[in-house]
């Protein structure tokens, strides 16, 4: 029997959505430090290649989007978050394949399918929201994955590829009955531009009632706000709500105090970022990767932006403390 976690949250429960090269292990351990208990419950792994998984015993060049550094895990365990591994691709028996790897890891609490990503390249290869298109390939999908899972089984997705589709592509993937659907107020067209639609992650929700009621539907889409979050949760009738964007302009969304921090605040948990990523990856992850988390950290107080110039010139985690320290002095 496949332990279902996801009925388990509490009503609205607070995702962090998965994204490249944003949510490694050091990012989610980062968030997991300033976030309170019961304000986020569930972390999304990066995108997983199913192609890449698979290839060679495991993907030694996408392996690293499995790991779970230890000091990460002790914050799971302590703050009961749950981390899935989100996955993609375009042929049914890698997912099925991806899926056992990723179980026979033993690390995490469930196997997500993206059929949301709306980047052009990915979308010409035929995965993430090119499935929209290919509904029939899209469920055989999710039943392989299933098949070769033993953790409950859930999609990321949006409400259509150039138009909107919602009603028709969400009762073909309930077909399926997956643990939960999460759906994007876009279409890939849109990628991130326009207001998220609610209206039809409601209307997701009103299918799931008829045609698969022990599906779970999350919402994502225009979230900057825990009061914004509960107030979508209500109003659409959502189970849950996926934050995206909504951590960069906060990292301390997930936390009960989640107001403005002080500079001090912000560049102590920029250097807390800077050294982790440093001794997680040591010269194995391109240190520019980092430079795109220090305008998160680098804004709102006088002379942010030339502090933050000088920081994107630099090229190693020594040349950020001394800028740091000239900064303190």
């Amino acid at each position: 029997m496949i332990h279902n976690f996801w009925k388990e949250l509490a009503r609205p429960a607070f995702t962090l959505a998965p994204m490249e090269d944003v949510t490694d292990t050091v990012f989610r351990e980062i968030v997991l430090s300033i976030s309170d208990p019961g304000y986020l419950h569930v972390l999304f792994s990066e995108f997983i290649s199913t192609d890449g998984l698979c290839h060679e015993i495991g993907g030694p060049k996408v392996r690293h989007r499995l790991q779970i550094n230890d000091t990460e895990r002790k914050l799971l365990f302590e703050k009961n978050v749950k981390i899935v591994a989100q996955i993609w691709g375009t042929h049914p028996e890698k997912f099925n394949q991806a899926a056992k790897l990723i179980c026979d890891e033993g690390m995490f609490d469930g196997i997500d399918i993206n059929m949301g990503c709306p980047v052009k390249k990915i979308v010409k290869q035929g995965g993430c929201s090119a499935l929209i298109a290919r509904p029939t390939l899209a469920k055989e999908i999710v039943l392989a994955t299933k098949e070769g899972s033993n953790l409950p089984v859930s999609i990321k997705t949006r409400i259509g590829l150039n138009k909107v589709i919602t009603e028709e592509w969400v009762a073909q993937l309930l077909e399926c009955h997956p643990a939960l659907i999460t759906v994007h107020g876009r279409t890939q067209k849109q990628q991130s531009e326009g207001l998220a639609d609610w209206n039809e992650v409601k209307k997701a929700v009103a299918l799931r009632d008829i045609l698969s009621p022990e599906t779970l539907i999350h919402g994502n889409g225009d979230i900057f706000s825990i009061e914004d979050g509960y107030s979508k949760a209500k109003d659409y009738d959502v189970d849950g709500i996926m934050i995206g964007r909504g951590i960069f302009h906060n990292p301390w969304f997930f936390n009960r105090n989640s107001g403005e921090k002080t500079p001090e605040e912000k560049l102590e948990l920029l250097w807390k970022h800077t050294e982790l990523f440093t001794r997680t990856w040591g010269a194995g992850k391109n240190f520019a990767t980092l430079k795109r988390f220090f305008k998160i950290y680098t804004n709102g107080f006088p002379g942010a932006h030339l502090f933050r110039a000088r920081l994107m010139e630099t090229h190693a985690s020594e040349e950020v403390r001394k800028i740091l320290n000239k900064l303190k002095s």
